[in-house]
């Protein structure tokens, strides 16, 4: 399956073609039949002599209609450009080709139509067409003379035609969704239908898609699907395809919109672009119209030298890296640039001097982006929001950039944080040695962390630990203060009678209130339990062996007498154990262990 644009000055023939190709008229407005003139997008289809089927989308030639040439073309993977051999190239042929060239489409052929009424113009006007192309990807495309109304070359253009459609590049099947909407129409019984190019990712009944409109966004359904005319189950690239959309009425879909795979495109209004065609750019209109697709927005352009620019759009688009966009007057027929998408989240232009800097970073930015530079300008960044924009990770990824998890983090700025880290959780620890380590929110805040997330990443780089929200030393040698000495002499007596818990005058004579136990228990020196039960982290472990050599399943008694301990002490610990599921109640008197 492919799918051909059409190209050319008005009145050179291009839906004449297609219908002699076709057997369908491709103007579907009935004022399109009465004036003989193409307005709006027309659409045919056909299957080659190879048994390939291709569809075109026939496009207005006129200056007047060139923001619809442009819905048409935009998306179009392969281009046939129409010259009449009796008028040869005329104006609207270059406003055609800068289209092209601006779009930066380098496939297709070249056909030079009414060959019968000047059969001996046809060689002339095919190199002039030539030299007109030269610079764009049509230059040296393969070319037929023909006659529509003879059907003279219309078998050798057949021909060129499933060469063409054979050589093409291989569309991305598993690609991500992005088809841009060209009419919106309700068909009785059915409801919504849209139309469009899709050019790569696939298609299937009951697809949850993503709609970026101007007037709304949200979820739609796949109810059908056709291509063709006729009625499919699933949809692959390069194909026309009309959708039949639950969750949206035909008033609040039209052309310009997109429809897309959810969660895999970048959304913006702001984005920093090169130029591939066209005037310089440092004397661009503040306003201009930017095409991509079958959409057109109003664009603010703030120049950033002669061949940069930034973009402010009036309302968001699914843009990637490398995306050509077209920039024309919202009132002229003319083409004036065509610019590459460089960079779909750039920093701020707010300081003395911003600008000029930023002109630097994007004379040299390649054009797929600089994966290290987009990392360094974050810190860190989810590789997720990289593809969305499009962005390509190789393998091994760049020296400067390390993957953690689905993180890619630059070197030099962990480094950073790491050290920062260390440095406020140990000024913490001096200020308040009972302190449970510093807020986790306080070291998000402090670092300014590109996400909150980041922070479990540092932490670890830091040799550091995070528990209950909160980052604080590794336990060993980090002493309690003025709670230090009372903590090692309760440790010393626990060690000597493990399930002997200290009641609350001992605790008070070893100056512990609850404070210097939570900051020992988060240490991990002390275990506490229900009741102020304060026993050593290895309490646990002894009296499971204890446990396992009574008869089972065993009374709290028995515990208490197997363990030389006090009710006060036993029943806290079993619920500990029963908790950890190392034991289990078996009636309301009994336990067990569990094995």
């Amino acid at each position: 399956m492919q799918v051909i644009a059409t190209a050319g000055h008005v009145d050179h023939g291009k839906s004449t073609l297609i219908r002699a190709l076709t057997g369908i008229e491709p103007d579907r407005l009935a004022e399109e039949k009465q004036r003989g003139l193409t307005i709006d997008l027309g659409f045919a289809w056909t299957t080659l002599p190879s048994g390939r089927e291709v569809s075109f989308v026939d496009v207005p030639g006129h200056e007047r209609f060139l923001g619809n040439m442009l819905a048409g073309l935009g998306p179009a993977p392969i281009v046939c450009f129409v010259i009449a051999a009796d008028e040869g190239w005329q104006a609207q042929s270059s406003d055609h080709r800068d289209a092209i060239a601006a779009l930066g489409i380098d496939q297709g052929l070249i056909v030079i139509t009414r060959a019968d009424l000047a059969p001996d113009r046809v060689a002339q006007v095919l190199a002039e067409a030539r030299s007109e192309l030269a610079g764009t990807g049509l230059a040296s495309a393969p070319a037929v003379g023909v006659s529509a109304v003879t059907g003279q070359g219309l078998d050798a253009l057949r021909t060129l035609l499933d060469d063409t459609v054979g050589a093409a590049q291989e569309p991305a099947i598993d690609g991500r969704v992005r088809l841009w909407v060209d009419r919106s129409f309700s068909i009785s019984g059915a409801g919504t239908v849209v139309t469009g190019t899709l050019t790569a990712g696939t298609l299937h009944r009951e697809d949850r898609l993503a709609l970026c409109g101007a007037d709304r966004g949200g979820e739609v359904v796949v109810r059908g699907l056709q291509s063709r005319g006729g009625p499919l189950e699933q949809l692959g690239p390069v194909s026309r395809a009309a959708v039949n959309l639950r969750g949206v009425s035909t008033e609040e879909i039209g052309r310009g919109d997109a429809l897309l795979t959810p969660d895999a495109w970048a959304l913006t209004q702001l984005l920093d672009v090169r130029r591939s065609t066209g005037d310089p750019l440092d004397d661009a209109p503040q306003q201009l119209v930017a095409h991509i697709g079958t959409a057109a927005v109003g664009a603010r352009v703030r120049p950033l030298g002669p061949d940069h620019a930034r973009l402010t759009l009036d309302h968001p688009l699914p843009l990637q890296l490398g995306d050509h966009l077209v920039l024309r007057g919202s009132g002229s027929h003319s083409v004036r640039n065509g610019v590459q998408v460089l960079d779909l989240d750039p920093p701020g232009l707010e300081r003395r001097g911003d600008g000029a800097r930023r002109r630097t970073v994007l004379e040299q930015m390649p054009l797929g982006g600089d994966l290290a530079g987009e990392v360094r300008r974050r810190g860190a960044v989810h590789d997720s929001r990289l593809l969305r924009f499009g962005m390509v990770l190789p393998t091994p990824l760049p020296e400067t950039v390390h993957r953690h998890g689905v993180w890619l983090v630059d070197t030099e700025a962990l480094h950073g944080w790491t050290e920062q880290l260390a440095r406020l959780v140990a000024e913490q620890r001096r200020a308040d040695p009972l302190s449970a380590g510093l807020p986790g929110k306080a070291a998000i805040d402090a670092l300014t962390l590109p996400d909150e997330a980041m922070l479990d990443v540092v932490v670890a780089a830091a040799g550091l630990i995070q528990r209950e929200g909160r980052v604080r030393d590794a336990v060993s040698g980090q002493g309690l203060g003025a709670a230090e000495a009372g903590v090692r002499a309760l440790e010393e007596r626990l060690a000597r009678t493990p399930f002997g818990a200290p009641e609350a005058e001992d605790l008070s004579a070893l100056g512990l209130g609850a404070r210097e136990l939570a900051a020992a228990a988060a240490q991990g020196r002390l275990l506490r339990l229900p009741d102020e039960v304060i026993l050593l982290p290895s309490a646990p472990a002894l009296a499971m062996r204890a446990l396992a050599a009574l008869p089972q399943p065993f009374t709290a008694s028995e515990a208490r007498q197997a363990l030389a301990t006090t009710r006060r002490i036993a029943i806290p610990l079993l619920e500990h154990l029963d908790g950890r599921g190392w034991t289990r109640r078996t009636d309301p008197g009994h336990r067990e262990i569990v094995r």
